[in-house]
This record gives C-alpha cells, sequence and structure tokens, in this order.
C-alpha cells in the first residue's frame, strides 16, 4: 500500500496536525490561537465542516463530524469527509499528517483513515512520468491512545486487501491473462497463507466444465479453474464458505459482439468478482480469521476467431445440464454455472458468487449498489444487509420468482443462456440457480464493480466493491 499508517504515542511540535472533532470547544487544548478558533467558528457559521490553518512551519487542520448524522450514516459520512481533504493536502504538499480526535470514539478514526486511504490508491504502473502522478501524503501518524494496534492492523490488511483487487482489475489484457491473473492470485497466496491449486485445460476437460470450455473456444489462451482454501485447524464451521468469482479477464462479447464506447473499452473489469474473491481470501487468511473459506474462480477470456462458440450452440454443463447459447456475450452465467455445480462437492453451508454479470443491474442501481439474490435462510441475508450498511457496499434484494423460469425455457436443451428483455439481472440470477443445491447468495456487481469518475473515496477504475462488504460479513458470520 502506497500510503504508511502507523499509530504513535507522542507527536512533534512541528507534526502536520490534523484534528477530528465535534465542537470547537474541545480545540483548547491544542496550540491554536483565539485568532485562530475565531476563524474556525466562522467557518463553520458558513458550513465548512474542514478548516486549514497555515502556522507557517506546519499545518493544522480541523475536521468537524456532522451533527446529524447517526451509525453507519455517520461513519460513511467520515469517509466521505476524509476522502474530499486530498486535494488540499497535495496542494498544500503535505507529505506526513498526524491524525488525532478530540473526544471522538476510535471507531471514528478508523472511519477517517479508511476514507482517506481509499482515496488515495492510484494506478501509475503505466505512465512514464509517475511522480507528478502521485498523491503526496506518504506517511499518516495517528495520535488516539485508545486505539488498539490490532484494530488498525486489521483495518490495514482490509485496505490492502482492497488494493489488490482494484490491481487487478484496473490491468489490462495485454498483461492481466488468464495466464498472469493466476500468477497474481497465487503469488498473493505466499504473502497471506492460503492455499493456491489452478486447475490446466485437460483437468477441465475431465470435469466436463462445457460452459468454460465453450467460452473459452475463440482463446488463443487456455482457461484455468483456480481453487484457494483457508481452513484454520479452529475454523467455527466444519462445511466451507465458498466464493465464486467470475474471472472474465476480457470480454468482447464474443460473436455477439459489444460496441467499443461505454462497453467493450472498459471489460478488462469484467473479472471483478475472481478479484474480489481472491482479495477477500487474502485477507481472511492475513487475518487468520477462525473461518474455512474456499474460493472457486473460473477464468477465461471471452474472444472471437474461427473457433468461438455461436449463437445457436448447445453444451452440456458439469452437471450434466445442457444450455442453448442464445448469446455469446452472455458468458459469465457459463463459467459461473459449472463453477457453482462443482461446489456442491464440498456440502458447502453457504455459497456466494461474485460477478459483473449484467447490464440489467448496472442500469437499474448503476455504481449505488449491487442486486443481490438467491436461496440462503432471511437471517443470512439480514447479517450481509448488516455488512452491506457497515461498510456502504450497499445491496438490493431482488426475487427469484418460479415466474422467471418460463423464460429460461428452450426449445431444444434444458436451459438457454438468457431470458430476454425482461428482469434481466432475476433471469441471469434465476439461470445460476438451477446449478445450485445449497444455501446460495448471487451478487451482481456489474454497476459498481467500475466507475468512469472518481467518486467520494473511489478512484477512476476499479473500486473493489465488493471486498470490505465480503470480509466484514465471513469475520461475523458466526
Amino acid at each position: 500500500m502506497t500510503l504508511n499508517i502507523e499509530i504513535i504515542s507522542k507527536y512533534s511540535v512541528s507534526a502536520n496536525l490534523l484534528i477530528i472533532t465535534s465542537s470547537v470547544n474541545n480545540l483548547k487544548d491544542y496550540p491554536l490561537s483565539s485568532n485562530e478558533l475565531d476563524y474556525i467558528k466562522s467557518s463553520l457559521k458558513n458550513k465548512i465542516n474542514f478548516i486549514s490553518i497555515n502556522q507557517y512551519k506546519r499545518w493544522i487542520c480541523v475536521q468537524i463530524i456532522p451533527e446529524k448524522k447517526k451509525g453507519h450514516e455517520l461513519h460513511e459520512a467520515i469517509r466521505r469527509e476524509a476522502a474530499k481533504i486530498k486535494t488540499f493536502l497535495n496542494k498544500a504538499d503535505i507529505r506526513e499528517l498526524v491524525l488525532t480526535g478530540s473526544k471522538i470514539p476510535d471507531n471514528i478514526i478508523l472511519a477517517y483513515i479508511e476514507g482517506l486511504a481509499l482515496s488515495h490508491y492510484t494506478f501509475l504502473k503505466y505512465f512514464s512520468e509517475k511522480e507528478e502522478k502521485q498523491n503526496k501524503l506518504k506517511r499518516l501518524q495517528i495520535f488516539s491512545p485508545g486505539l488498539k494496534h490490532s484494530e488498525l492492523d486489521e483495518l490495514k490488511i482490509s485496505l490492502e486487501s482492497v488494493y489488490f483487487a482494484r490491481d487487478l482489475v484496473n490491468e489490462p489484457l495485454s498483461y492481466l491473462n488468464t495466464k498472469k491473473l493466476c500468477d497474481e492470485v497465487r503469488n498473493q497466496s505466499k504473502k497471506s497463507g492460503y492455499g493456491f491449486e489452478v486447475l490446466g485445460k485437460k483437468q477441465i476437460q475431465s470435469l466436463k466444465m462445457g460452459g468454460l470450455l465453450a467460452v473459452n473456444q475463440g482463446s488463443s489462451s487456455d482457461p484455468a479453474f483456480m481453487i484457494l482454501e483457508w481452513k484454520p485447524s479452529d475454523a467455527k464451521n466444519k462445511k466451507p464458505i465458498i466464493l465464486v468469482g467470475k474471472g472474465v479477464v476480457y470480454d468482447t462479447g464474443g460473436l455477439s459482439l459489444k460496441p467499443t464506447p461505454d462497453s467493450m473499452d472498459y471489460m478488462k473489469c469484467d473479472m471483478g468478482g475472481a478479484a474480489t474473491s481472491a482479495a477477500t481470501i487474502s485477507a481472511i487468511a492475513q487475518m487468520k480469521l477462525p473461518v474455512y473459506v474456499v474460493a472457486l474462480i473460473p477464468v477465461t477470456d471471452n474472444l472471437v476467431s474461427n473457433t468461438s462458440y455461436v449463437p445457436g450452440d448447445v453444451i452440456k454443463m458439469h452437471n450434466n445440464k445442457t444450455v442453448e447459447v442464445l448469446n455469446t456475450d452472455a458468458e459469465g452465467r457459463l463459467i459461473l454455472a459449472d463453477a457453482l455445480s462443482y461446489a456442491a462437492k464440498y456440502k458447502p453451508e453457504l455459497v456466494i458468487d461474485i460477478a459483473t454479470l449484467t447490464g440489467a443491474a448496472a442500469m437499474a442501481y448503476g455504481h449505488y449498489a449491487m442486486a443481490v439474490m438467491g436461496t440462503a435462510s432471511d437471517k443470512i441475508f439480514n447479517k450481509l444487509e448488516n455488512s452491506s450498511w457497515k461498510t456502504y457496499e450497499r445491496m438490493i434484494r431482488l426475487p427469484l420468482f418460479e415466474d422467471f423460469e418460463e423464460l429460461l425455457k428452450s426449445d431444444i436443451a434444458d436451459l438457454k443462456n438468457i431470458g430476454g428483455r425482461i428482469g434481466g439481472a432475476i433471469t441471469a440470477g434465476k439461470f445460476l440457480e438451477a446449478f445450485t443445491d445449497f444455501p446460495w447468495i448471487h451478487m451482481d456487481i456489474a454497476g459498481p464493480a467500475w466507475v468512469n469518475k472518481e467518486s467520494q473515496y473511489y478512484t477512476k477504475g476499479g473500486t473493489g466493491i465488493p471486498t470490505r462488504l465480503l470480509i466484514d460479513f465471513i469475520k461475523n458470520f458466526k
């Protein structure tokens, strides 16, 4: 992570200082003159919540927390306020900063760190002149006597995992092809401690994963199927939680070719589910959480060649169901279906698939929320929703009415891979449901996985959503 974050027991009198407080009355113990305090008060009257004061040898900044926000809304407001100060820090050329709170609980301090760090992510690998594009802040010191090192350590692991997911999503196909994605996840396993196995084309053929093999037909690169495992001896669950991540490293739409503007031009992000799954299990392993977790990640590109699968083809899936392909751009559900049916061998307690799956979900909610649906209990969905609000990686639950099955009936096979224009996000989920016989949740992250411009603490490009949500959910699962 580019930002060095550490707890300190004291700070120098010349340190740049940022004070978080709910009231100007709490600032009396800080080195601020009466004129400076008056300036802060007048700024607050003008509804300015971040005030910076240049004391020549250093800066003192004051962040006033919102008065009317409570609970998760307050924490999100704090993250967003923290993200706003990036512009100031860069203009003021502040390289080191001490963050402290005046009569502020530690969870507010942690939320501020989170927003600040997430907003400072950069992907500069391909710039020839990186220095001018880098953020100035390099070191963030935390002076908060009640804050535990373990709390900050877990937050840093979460942040580093989000950075990892964003890096993967932002990499172009010219670097991150199927093999490179597997290499990156393998390297991360060595750092984090989770088990790593990758199945090659012959093994995938022996498993009769017809969906993955069909999507891969137009590629010059072989498909892969990654199996990641974190199984600590003190795991609270005997049956695993399984994450299934869509790993389409680039999606042209196949012969059902996508248009380029605002579509194919950012389809390097179509492995966002794979990135999130790998990042989540990496965080869980580094935190040494006592939870048994497996991630299954089918990987391929969806390219066009004279060997591509075509609309009208019928393919046999891993669970022996047959699928009539009517749109080769509905490829994600085909590779996920094979992975979901493979997951049954674990007799899982819960399976969550994460995928940039449908334009329908993206059009419905934009980057503001993900569509979720599934067969898991309301109790599990409620826990997931609670983690959604805590992290503000929001979700909207959609129904899986039996009526939608009618839209997926084929004239020549068990299923067809599209259901038409009606309820596109739901019919995609309904298709996946046919390959499950266990408690299951589908997360369609097509909207929030990628942003075309900076938004709050999400920098342009990959967001890493829903890594933070899944970490919190799994951490609090039992």
